[in-house]
Formats: C-alpha cells, structure tokens, sequence
C-alpha cells in the first residue's frame, strides 16, 4: 500500500515538473506585433503635385510625360495649369502644400518668382523639383532638362554651315527670336546659339524677346525682315511656338521660299516640334534641335530615390538606345540638374521615330 502510494506520488511530482517545463501557451501571442509590423511601415500612396505653366506647345507632353512615369510607379498626379501667370502657379503650389503632397514638380513661369514657393515647400518639409527649365536665386532638389545649350550650339553649326555655303565664308545676318530672358532655358538656349557664333564676327546676329508668344514672334519677324533685305536666317528659341506663325509672317511678306531656292530664310530652332519637323520634310525649314520630351518624366525616379533617403550622383547617365544618353548630372547653386542630351535633327532624320515630334 505504501508503495503504490509512493508510486503515486513521484507521478504526481513529475507531472507537475513537466508542465512547469513546457512551452508557455501564451508564447504564440506574443509574436503578434511582429505579424502586424509589415501593414503599420505599408508607404501611404505617393501622391505628385504637378504644375504646368501653360499647356500649349510641348507643354502637354511634358505633363503626360511625368504622368506616365509616375503612374508606372503606382503613384497619383495632381496637375494645375498656372496659364502663364506666376502668381497663379504660387497660389497652387501653396495648395500643394496644404494638400501635403509627397513631391512638388513644376516647369516655373519665371525662374525667380519661383523661389518663394521653393521655400515654402522646403519648410513644409515637401522635395521640389523643376522639368524644363531650372531655377535662378534658389535651389530646388532636381531640375531635369534638355541640354539647351547643346540644342542652341547645333542650330548655330547647322547656321555656318548654310552661310558658308551660300557665301562660300561664314558670313550674314541672322534674326534670333528669343523666350523668356526671365527664364534659365532662354538664357541657355541663347548662350549655346551665340557663344559658337562669337568665332563669326562676320555674322551679324539681331536679338529679338518674344516671353514665348506666338504673335511676338509673328510681330518680330514682320518688322525686322520687312525693314531689311539682308536677312539669311532665323533661329527661333522655340519652334513649337514659332514654325507656323514666322512661316506665315515670311509668306505675308512674299520672302517665303522652300530649301534650294533663292531667297530661302534658314529656319533653325529648339524643341523639335511636329510643325517644325513637317516644315523641314517639306523644305521650309532646315534644323531642329529635337529636346527628349517625353523622357523628362524619368525625373520620377529621382524623386522615388529622394523618398527613400537618397539624393542624385553627380555623373554620366546612360541608358543604351535613349536618344537623350548620355545624359549629365552636375550640382550646381540651383541644385542638382541633370541635362538630356538634344538630337540636331535635318532633311536626312526628320522621318525618325524616335523623335517625339513623329508620335
């Protein structure tokens, strides 16, 4: 008897070590916060403010550009559309900020004016970026464009060329139908044109501001080659605002003629236009300096880097097949800014695909 009851009481012991030894039932539980850490880090969706200073031109692609890039990435743009006013794109990057939007991208009115917004976003914590034309007495986070200077330096060759040509020296007079001086692009569109033609001093060149109106490069064109006979060339900082209107101002003025004839005006310009590569196959014009446009929404990729912590690397950026490789980031006072390279296009390429003035 006292031996079962011995018996007995070592299982009894034994359970009761056992269970004291076993796993805590409560040890699943605590791995909970674990299996609930991926949903509370999940990024909210990204959410772009874009605003476009005017749709008209190459300006609509711009915009469809980012939009595309950004839309690949699962994020939202929001657009506004400043309609040429500076005070109205401040007034709606202002209302990006109230938003609280991830990112802000604009193409400024006026590079200066531009500044104040930089500020308030910057402040509000909020990465800033320009596309097409950069910033002057600020730094934003990124400004991609094309390389203008380029572009203004092939128009000025494909120029010397025409004119050694017809004179058998590098010599006339060239009308240059300006942008916006208030903005960096004009300014390096201007530079690359007129710094190649300082080795000419036989090439007089007449500098006319138009701010990117169409009636001004109509009005422009009418009254320098209505007072003067002597006019061998046009170049036309942009020839999505320009083709039509300075075709329609040399044909009022009875001085249109195709390429090969006598008193054909060589037309050059920046932006590659549909209008200014048609003009070209039809031989009215002769170069374009076509800018990547479609591509300057890869910008989302430098955003989503500056979102992760990272900022750009100054360098070489190739990418093979892109017509805009090898593209260039450089830091400057303005920021980083990264140039695409241009394509000079002529009669040989305007038939090219890749140009985005063909899609």
């Amino acid at each position: 008897m006292k031996k079962s009851f011995l018996v007995l009481s070592i299982i009894a012991i034994a359970a009761m070590m056992f269970a004291a030894c076993a796993p805590k039932a409560e040890a699943p539980a605590a791995e909970a916060p674990a299996a609930e850490a991926p949903a509370a880090e999940a990024p909210a969706k990204v959410v772009i403010g874009y605003g476009a200073p005017e749709l008209s031109g190459a300006q609509g692609q711009i915009m469809q550009g980012l939009i595309d890039h950004a839309e690949a990435k699962g994020w939202e743009v929001t657009t506004t559309n400043a309609d040429f006013d500076s005070e109205a794109q401040a007034n709606q990057i202002d209302d990006f900020i109230a938003m609280g939007v991830n990112a802000i991208v604009t193409v400024p009115v006026d590079s200066q004016a531009i500044c104040a917004s930089v500020t308030k976003a910057h402040e509000a914590g909020i990465p800033f970026y320009t596309i097409d034309r950069g910033t002057i007495g600020c730094a934003v986070d990124m400004t991609i464009q094309s390389d203008n200077y380029m572009a203004g330096k092939q128009a000025a060759e494909a120029l010397v060329a025409f004119l050694t040509e017809k004179y058998g020296e590098p010599k006339g007079v060239v009308l240059e139908l300006q942008g916006d001086l208030g903005q960096n692009v004009a300014q390096l569109r201007g530079g690359g044109f007129n710094d190649f033609l300082k080795d000419y001093p036989n090439i007089e060149v007449i500098s006319k501001p138009t701010e990117w109106a169409a009636d001004k490069f109509s009005s422009a064109t009418l009254d320098v080659l209505g007072s003067r006979d002597d006019v061998d060339g046009i170049y036309m900082h942009s020839d999505s605002v320009g083709t039509t209107v300075v075709l329609a101002a040399l044909e009022q003025l009875g001085k249109k003629f195709q390429r090969g004839e006598a008193g054909h005006v060589f037309l050059c310009g920046v932006d590659g236009s549909p209008d200014a590569l048609q003009a070209i196959r039809d031989g009215w014009s002769d170069q374009a300096s076509s800018q990547p446009i479609p591509d300057f929404g890869i910008i989302a990729d430098w955003i989503e880097k500056k979102l992760a912590g990272e900022d750009p690397t100054v360098g070489e950026v190739v990418q093979e097949g892109a017509l805009w490789s090898p593209a260039t980031i450089v830091e400057t006072e303005s920021g980083f800014v990264c140039n695409l390279a241009t394509t000079s296009v002529t009669p040989e390429n305007a038939d090219s695909d890749a140009l985005w003035g063909n899609n």
